[in-house]
């Protein structure tokens, strides 16, 4: 480390030498090891926007609050919180933030360039690196991913003053580092392949198309007969009992996060001439450009990856004529390479709490182009407006299809956003996301080949749960499917496809849906009955012991992982052979970024069915689920191999390949229709 003489301030030395420090975070693991190469140190007179995050109130008993207006049996169901009483029952004590404000003072720091943050959990700063460094005891560095190109900046360690250490949470750019920068001297590359996004097939020749028609398909509706091979609205419909949409009104608007894609308004066009003509072609979402994003853009655009294009599909096709909200994250500029390598929600939770915001403001200046991604974007076709922060209200049920492994993010990185979708579920918002697609594993590259965990003498055999879908406050949604000789009278089995092509990665063999338990969260307690009664069936002693390789996996060699960890997904969804058009060509694709769209489309309707009653939107909806799931479709056949095993099964009841089943949609409204 560079000595501090030279470096710093008077009054920043003085402040150091009386401070006694302790190391606050430290990389478990290298980035050199994994994706991240170290490089460059980041030069003296860079400004940094430092963020630090303080220690909130309250967090233990966050779920205790989640609980009492989300569990069925609670008599305050439905008695939502406003975003400011959910402010004021988290926001960080006066102490901590005088003593973090005074320790800045002392080192310094101007007061006029202190920020305090909207929803007050946040000190924020944008100073010089070589004032970052002296401060927190550090060498900030920049670290280059290995197959994007994309730069961020932060460092394997910092310290802070001990007397501070219980005020602060975490501190960026730090440990987890900044968000994805552009680099002037560096080409723009772009990974080929995302942490979730849907898959395509090439149906000829497949043994999918010789198998169809089944003989059991002819005495059912023409549009209905051909679903275990090109799946479609029609047979959504009739798989979960989903009534047409009908309804219209200014409440239940269904929300889709979308981070560097964007949809192609030819592709659904076509989609809803060719598969839902209950949709006018010309029908398209609201866009929430959130940061610059901006849609729709030309079929041929390569940022029209297909995500986008298919989210909404599903919704609209299944909502209409109910309005869906596209919240499209980041420009053109930042959002692809972001998402090439980084999912981490930060730019959303800005726009619509005020959390995690970097915005200028009180005379917080300098951002430096080479370091640090500012808006006004100064590219040609870049953002030219501010960094949005606390600006849109959320839709009541909201879908992503984005994320990648938790082992990524620092654990204190991850339970602090986490608590953010805490604060949504309090508000009365239903957030679902999709469980990843390569089983056990992520996807690959993601940090290794085969999307699997090293260590301790383990070469890619340890599982490698996904984040956010291991936060206890979301509903994560794994994918089911229909095979090629079944029909929509059949029940589905977990979704697993060998998608795998010469000169691809070979986890495409294990294509199907994710699942398995986190290695940063508990078993919340909604779920402690559903875990047990998984792990009973690998019991000798139970009358439905599964006696097969897979028993293996409950704490033997066939596969590592947290026993006690957070399972999931918690419900599922069919996520295979989806037949749509993308880049204006017509393929069918697979993944559980099917399956998310489809949950969010169902809890909409049900939701409009609480308004015609006079009644709230839903929620959080896993303690209702976890308490009634009679009222979804349990899905008992399949699993969900990798690293190395055979992975999970779906058995009876819970499970970590489809979680509780599929959407039951007569008897789920029937449920929440009983509600308060």
């Amino acid at each position: 480390m560079r000595t501090a003489a030279g470096l710093l301030s008077v009054s920043l030395l003085t402040a150091c030498a009386a401070a006694k420090y302790v190391l606050h975070e430290a990389r478990s693991v290298s980035p050199s090891l994994g994706s991240w190469r170290k490089t460059d140190r980041v030069q003296g007179d860079a400004i940094v926007p430092l963020r630090i995050g303080l220690k909130q109130n309250n967090l233990e008993a966050g779920p205790e609050h989640l609980m009492s207006v989300s569990h069925p049996e609670s008599p305050r169901y439905g008695q939502y919180l406003s975003p400011e009483e959910v402010h004021d029952l988290f926001a960080p004590s006066q102490d901590t933030v005088d003593a973090v404000r005074d320790w800045l003072l002392s080192a310094g720091i101007d007061d006029r360039l202190i920020a305090h943050s909207d929803n007050k959990g946040w000190l924020a700063a944008n100073i010089p690196a070589e004032d970052f460094e002296g401060l927190f005891l550090a060498e900030l560095h920049e670290y280059e991913h290995a197959s994007s190109g994309s730069i961020k900046i932060g460092c394997d360690e910092y310290h802070v003053p001990d007397h501070l250490a219980e005020h602060i949470d975490f501190i960026t750019p730090g440990v987890k580092m900044s968000a994805t920068l552009k680099k002037r001297n560096l080409k723009e590359r772009r990974s080929a392949t995302l942490a979730k996004s849907p898959k395509k097939f090439a149906l000829e020749g497949s043994s999918a198309s010789a198998a169809w028609p089944p003989a059991a398909a002819q005495s059912l509706p023409a549009d209905v007969q051909n679903c275990g091979n090109s799946i479609t609205p029609p047979c959504w419909r009739y798989l979960y009992g989903l009534p047409v949409g009908h309804i219209n009104d200014s409440v239940n608007d269904l929300g889709l996060y979308e981070q560097g894609d964007y949809f192609a308004q030819g592709d659904i066009s076509k989609y809803f001439a060719t598969f839902s003509p209950n949709v006018p072609p010309a029908t398209g979402p609201k866009v929430l450009g959130i940061d610059g994003g901006s849609a729709p853009v030309a079929q041929n655009s390569p940022l029209n990856g297909g995500e986008s294009d298919i989210d909404i599909d599903i919704t609209i096709s299944l909502v209409y004529p109910q309005t869906v909200v596209v919240y499209q994250v980041d420009d053109a500029n930042y959002a692809p390479a972001e998402v090439a390598v980084d999912n981490t929600f930060n730019t959303f939770l800005d726009a619509l709490d005020g959390s995690y915001c970097n915005y200028t403001a009180y005379g917080i200046t300098g951002n430096s182009p080479g370091i640090d991604p500012t808006y006004p974007d100064p590219a040609a076709n870049g953002y030219k407006g501010q960094l949005q922060c606390g600006v849109y209200k959320p839709t009541r049920v909201i879908s992503a299809s984005y994320g990648e492994s938790e082992k990524d993010f620092p654990k204190n990185y991850v339970l602090r956003q986490c608590n953010e979708f805490l604060k949504l579920g309090l508000q009365g918002h239903t957030i679902f996301v999709s469980s990843s697609d390569y089983g056990v594993g992520n996807a690959p590259g993601d940090p290794t080949e085969s999307g699997c965990l090293s260590g301790d003498g383990q070469n890619q055999t340890i599982y490698n749960p996904d984040y956010p879908s291991g936060c206890p406050w979301i509903t994560t949604v794994g994918a089911t499917q229909l095979y090629a000789n079944q029909t929509v009278l059949d029940r589905e089995s977990a979704m697993q496809v060998n998608l795998y092509s010469p000169g691809e990665p070979e986890a495409l063999k294990y294509f199907g849906s994710a699942g398995g338990f986190s290695n940063y969260f508990s078993p919340p307690l909604y779920q402690t009955a559903a875990l047990t009664g998984y792990f009973t069936f690998f019991d000798p002693k139970h009358p439905y012991y599964i006696a097969n390789s897979n028993a293996s996996n409950i704490g033997e060699n066939g596969g590592i992982y947290n026993r006690a960890g957070r399972g999931y997904p918690d419900v599922s969804a069919n996520g295979a052979y989806m037949a749509t058009f993308v880049g204006g060509s017509e393929g069918t694709y697979f993944g559980t970024s099917l399956a998310s769209p489809i949950w969010a489309s169902t809890v909409t309707l049900i939701n409009q069915q609480r308004t015609v009653a006079g009644k709230g939107p839903v929620g959080f909806i896993n303690p209702t689920l976890y308490a009634n799931a009679w009222a979804l479709n349990d899905i008992v056949n399949g699993s969900n191999p990798n690293c190395g095993s055979s992975g999970f099964s779906a058995v009876e009841g819970w499970d970590p390949v489809t979680g509780l089943g599929t959407p039951n949609y007569p008897k789920l409204v029937r449920l929440f229709l009983s509600l308060p």
